[in-house]
């Protein structure tokens, strides 16, 4: 198995890549799309957000207020999406649901979308949408369910399996597990790991991890060498790091390329909008 960046000439025909020449080159069985990368206050990167897609679902991770953008720019569909998981109430990580859905709605969507969300969350975003366009939901023509979820919840969405643990942050953040029949996908939405979390993570193909600086521990968030060595703990194939503090990723990126690589777990610093197939 690898993860292959889409570059150059290659083109997707449902889930076989084949390059410039139709020649057979691999099956994609799940699709990652870094939509943003950035922390909170980032003036140059757009929020940690990213797109799963597989055969029969497109689950965007997290919704942040820069994150509409970025997505339309992958893909204008106003039914592109199937669900949104949102794993934690801080605005850089749903305060984006306003401008997605009023644009759905003014394109005249109808086909329902699921919000996979915690505990409290509904009431909360029903506010937040009121406020910014008051009135304008109850217009909606497409129906937006939700699906609330604890860190012991396993659910079947589509072909996908799905599964939370949570993570030690500021706010009660859940991190998820994606799966299905052939590869998986974790998403650390914010904060630092622990048992539970480590449990999540164990032998999946790619972990999508918040990492704030290299090595300073920052209470509520995660830092690269750590992240690395449990990475290598666990079994995990692939570590995208994401989320890292503006100042230390603008200055040092290369230093930090250059630092996190390892022949046995293979690293990854994403871009905004890089694709990945697994």
């Amino acid at each position: 198995m690898s993860i292959v960046c889409t570059v150059g000439k290659q083109k997707y025909d449902k889930d076989i890549i084949f390059n410039s020449n139709d020649i057979l080159l691999y099956s994609v069985t799940m699709k990652i799309v870094f939509l943003g990368v950035g922390e909170a206050f980032d003036e140059n990167l757009p929020n940690n957000s990213h797109l799963i897609i597989t055969e029969k679902t497109k689950l965007l991770l997290d919704c942040g207020y820069d994150i509409p953008k970025q997505l339309w720019k992958y893909n204008p569909d106003q039914n592109l999406l199937d669900a949104v998981y949102i794993s934690h109430q801080h605005a850089d990580h749903y305060f984006g649901l306003t401008a997605l859905f009023m644009r759905m709605w003014e394109e005249e969507r109808k086909k329902p979308i699921t919000i996979i969300c915690q505990n409290g969350f509904k009431d909360n975003f029903e506010r937040v949408m009121e406020f910014a366009y008051p009135g304008f939901s109850k217009n909606f023509k497409f129906k937006i369910k939700f699906i609330e979820v604890d860190k012991n919840t396993r659910i079947k969405f589509n072909d996908l399996e799905l599964s939370f643990a949570d993570t030690v942050h500021s706010g009660n953040n859940l991190a998820i597990r994606t799966k299905n029949k052939e590869k998986s996908i974790s998403y650390s939405g914010d904060g630092m790991f622990n048992e539970n979390t480590e449990k999540l993570y164990r032998n999946c193909d790619l972990l999508i991890h918040e990492a704030y600086l290299y090595d300073k521990k920052i209470i509520g968030h995660a830092c690269i060498m750590d992240l690395v060595k449990m990475a290598e703990g666990n079994n995990i194939k692939y570590l995208a790091l994401t989320h890292l503090q503006r100042d230390f990723r603008r200055n040092d990126l290369e230093e930090i390329k250059d630092k996190v690589k390892n022949n046995e777990l293979k690293v990854i610093i994403p871009e905004p909008l890089d694709e990945y197939n697994l």
